[in-house]
């Protein structure tokens, strides 16, 4: 017969390896790890601290981010198919929706086999960085090399890696493709930070006046850029062989962020002979995730084919 004492022993060992068994399997399905050792150009600002709204314990949305961090989303191991999406969350670069844009795109990605990586970049602020035009694209070639280069770790194709943005995290995710051989930092990394391809919802694409969306072009590049300035951060006019094939998505009612942009993009692209595809919904309007109503709710079928064409996803 066991003592009380052997009893309590081994209910005590089964609750830690229980509680182990829980722990581990939570940080298999997400990870959060900071981006930068350094953070390049960065000014120390003790006061300008990030900002989270949170509902029922998850993040919503965040501002003022100061500490970029990517968080690793596993596809459940049977299904994966080693190819990987870094996610750019939209917000006119003046906040992240890190949920609706964020973790839910996280989520349904990793239902196709992809490993995602959400990335909570800087937002362009001139009291936290010297150059503030190129504070998120630095963030954006960091974390596609971080991701790249720890290929093995997560059991990805170093050839088929990336990229989603909404709306401003559009601009940015269009930005890496077009600015990916840009050198805006010292990296510790030896390699390339190209997406294989890009995946762009309802984006921001010009700064350009009479198309750009206001707050993105002022948060990003001052109240009063120069022509150069707008020039070089129009993505459809910095396209080059190199640019990697696309999938665009925009409503026609887009009042927010007109539809211009993905087509100018699109045209720009197959000007070069780069695979695209794009899709002009007639009822949607702006920010609408995954799809909520009307024509843009079926979007994710439509790139899940487009994926599968591509042999990103089986």
């Amino acid at each position: 017969m066991k003592t009380f004492a052997e009893i309590k022993l081994k209910k005590s060992l089964y609750l830690s390896f229980s509680l182990f068994g829980i722990i581990t399997n939570l940080h298999s399905q997400n990870e959060i790890l900071p981006l930068w050792n350094k953070i390049p150009d960065e000014i120390n600002a003790p006061d300008y601290k990030e900002k989270e709204d949170l509902k029922e314990g998850k993040i919503q949305r965040t501002s003022f981010v100061t500490v970029p961090t990517l968080s690793v989303f596993l596809p459940k191991e049977a299904k994966s198919n080693q190819t990987a999406v870094l996610i750019f969350p939209g917000g006119g670069y003046s906040h992240l929706s890190m949920d609706k844009e964020g973790t839910k795109v996280a989520e349904w990605l990793n239902t196709l086999g992809i490993t995602a990586f959400v990335l909570k970049y800087r937002l362009p602020s001139d009291l936290i960085m010297k150059n503030k035009s190129v504070g998120p694209l630095q963030d954006a070639q960091e974390a596609i090399r971080y991701m790249r280069s720890n290929a093995v770790k997560w059991n990805i194709d170093p050839k088929k890696i990336g990229t989603i943005g909404f709306s401003a995290g559009g601009h940015l995710a269009s930005t890496l493709a077009t600015h990916f051989d840009d050198k805006v930092y010292e990296s510790n990394f030896n390699t390339s930070a190209r997406p294989d391809f890009s995946i762009l919802i309802y984006p921001v694409i010009s700064m350009e006046n009479n198309i750009t969306h206001k707050g993105s072009q002022t948060n990003l590049l001052g109240k009063d850029p120069s022509q150069a300035l707008i020039d070089n951060f129009s993505n459809d006019k910095k396209i080059t062989p190199q640019t990697p094939p696309t999938f665009l998505v925009h409503a026609s009612d887009d009042s927010a962020v007109l539809p211009e942009n993905s087509i100018n993009y699109y045209l720009g692209l197959k000007r070069k002979n780069i695979p695209a595809e794009l899709h002009i919904y007639e009822i949607g309007g702006h920010g609408f995730g995954l799809g909520v109503k009307d024509t843009s709710q079926f979007w994710t079928n439509d790139c899940k084919e487009w994926l599968k064409i591509n042999h990103y996803i089986f």
